[in-house]
């Protein structure tokens, strides 16, 4: 597909506008071998792909476990887990969706948690603390932010290779 029928697709397929000027003079090979976020990926897999439910889940399930170390509770390493599973064609789609339920339930639990701790005065406190350094913590979050698309695009790349893509 060359650069004027990619662009096209993206269009077609309402990419955002981000995107679409990233893209722009690129084929789609040259898009495939350059982008630097997985989520543009992901999503364009999704949409030009739509029954490839087990090689979207796999490539998703390995980039959500780049967050492994920040997931506390167990059942959302255990849904991470399945996914992959279910990627490799090792679990069923029913015990995906258990997994993806247990992992649901603990996020909401921890998002109640949270909650309950803004409204006490010691999260006041640490709030206070954690603004007085808000801007050296966005210019990290961001860096941090850039490294982890680029991450994911690389896993994109390995468990959704060019030759499975319908473009």
């Amino acid at each position: 597909m060359n650069a004027t029928q990619f662009q096209e697709k993206l269009i077609e397929l309402c990419a955002c506008e981000e995107a679409r000027e990233w893209a722009q003079g690129k084929t789609w090979e040259e898009v495939y071998n350059t982008c630097h976020r997985g989520d543009w990926l992901l999503w364009l897999f999704k949409k030009t792909n739509p029954q490839s439910i087990r090689e979207i889940t796999l490539a998703k399930a390995h980039c959500a476990n780049l967050a492994r170390q920040w997931m506390k509770d167990k059942r959302s390493t255990n849904a991470v887990d399945v996914a992959i599973k279910f990627g490799e064609n090792n679990a069923t789609s029913e015990e995906l969706a258990a997994a993806a339920y247990a992992a649901h339930a603990a996020h909401a639990a921890y998002a109640a948690a949270a909650y309950a701790a803004a409204t006490a005065d010691a999260a006041d406190a640490a709030y206070a603390a954690a603004a007085a350094d808000a801007a050296d913590a966005a210019y990290a979050a961001a860096a941090a932010r850039k490294k982890s698309l680029q991450k994911s695009a690389d896993i994109c790349r390995k468990y959704l290779p060019i030759e499975i893509w319908n473009l």
